[in-house]
């Protein structure tokens, strides 16, 4: 994008993470991300809705601030990507626990506190574009990106066109990707949403690491827990990490199994931190899904490729998308 430094439109791009909040400065121009100009990450206040809202202000400015005054007039919008229940169309966060936002316009605030269009999108939705796009995805039309983390969630590439949810008669918009909440067990544990056996209460990297500590009698919230990192770097010799991994991959490849019927993806995707194993996580999902599979094929399976960044590019194509529509419509 060299020929385009000059003139290419700026964008500000943040992804809120529960722990850290990640801010870029880059060029966008038909489709494609340069580099980051600048980036910046700040911790991210826990339940304090107040002082997250100061945290990302506060980066916002100070990754503005580093642009030189010709570059300031080329930043055309700002996009976030929040974990929680929001609306897009208006910028508000209907509840975002970790942030400590309720219905809180997130968008209006940004905004008024830097003078630019600001637009917000949910962090996973964010994850998705990028690896569709730009990382993993590419090249294939239909996609199940799967991130798997404390918890679990996904996106439905379909035809090229991200799945975003139908409007509801009384307002709002279903849901898409609420994987960890695919009940896959109807007489398991009950799950913080309130439903019994959820995907995530097996094979979360929360649930992984919980499990193979019960399994070793250690106490699952105490200071001695294993987590999913001490499972995967454990597998070669503790067969208590084999049995809770064997268990854990079935149960995803569940999961996968049910959505890959509804939804037909050529290529699955799995992100978030379990995703770090790489094949050791691959090989095992693919294999029970060859085991389980008759009435659909078993997708091609790969690791997401853009890491960290993966929210705060997808908030970036985001973001240009919707500066897009904005124009073609006025």
């Amino acid at each position: 994008m060299a020929n385009v430094l000059d003139s290419a439109p700026i964008l500000l791009a943040l992804d809120i993470g529960g722990t850290n909040s990640r801010g870029e400065v880059l060029l966008s121009e038909g489709g494609k991300l340069s580099p980051p100009l600048h980036s910046a990450a700040v911790p991210t206040p826990v339940q304090d809705g107040d002082a997250a809202m100061r945290a990302i202000t506060s980066l916002s400015e100070g990754l503005l601030a580093l642009l030189t005054p010709g570059q300031r007039d080329r930043v055309v919008g700002v996009g976030l990507g929040v974990p929680g229940v929001l609306d897009g169309t208006t910028g508000t966060v209907k509840f975002a626990s970790n942030l400590g936002w309720r219905n809180r316009d997130v968008a209006g605030q940004l905004r008024q506190a830097l003078g630019l269009p600001v637009f917000l999108f949910h962090d996973v939705t964010a994850a998705g574009t990028a690896e569709q796009r730009l990382g993993a995805g590419r090249g294939a039309a239909d996609v199940l990106s799967v991130f798997i983390g404390t918890g679990i969630a996904a996106t439905v590439t379909s035809g090229g066109h991200m799945l975003s949810g139908g409007p509801l008669p009384l307002g709002g918009h279903q849901p898409v990707g609420e994987m960890g909440h695919l009940p896959v067990a109807l007489d398991g544990p009950e799950c913080s949403c309130g439903q019994h056996g959820c995907l995530e209460l097996y094979c979360s990297a929360r649930a992984i690491g919980r499990r193979y500590s019960e399994a070793l009698g250690i106490d699952p919230w105490g200071p001695d827990a294993k987590s999913s990192r001490d499972l995967v770097l454990a597998l070669d010799n503790d067969p208590v990490a084999r049995e809770v991994w064997a268990t854990a991959t079935r149960y995803l490849a569940h999961g996968l199994l049910a959505a890959t019927t509804v939804v037909g993806p050529a290529r699955i995707v799995l992100g978030g931190g379990l995703a770090a194993a790489g094949d050791v996580l691959v090989d095992p999902v693919r294999g029970w899904l060859q085991q389980m599979a008759r009435v659909v094929h078993v997708p091609e399976i790969v690791t997401a490729e853009l890491g960290q960044r993966a929210g705060v590019m997808g908030v970036a194509l985001l973001t240009a998308d919707r500066l897009e529509l904005q124009s073609k419509a006025a």
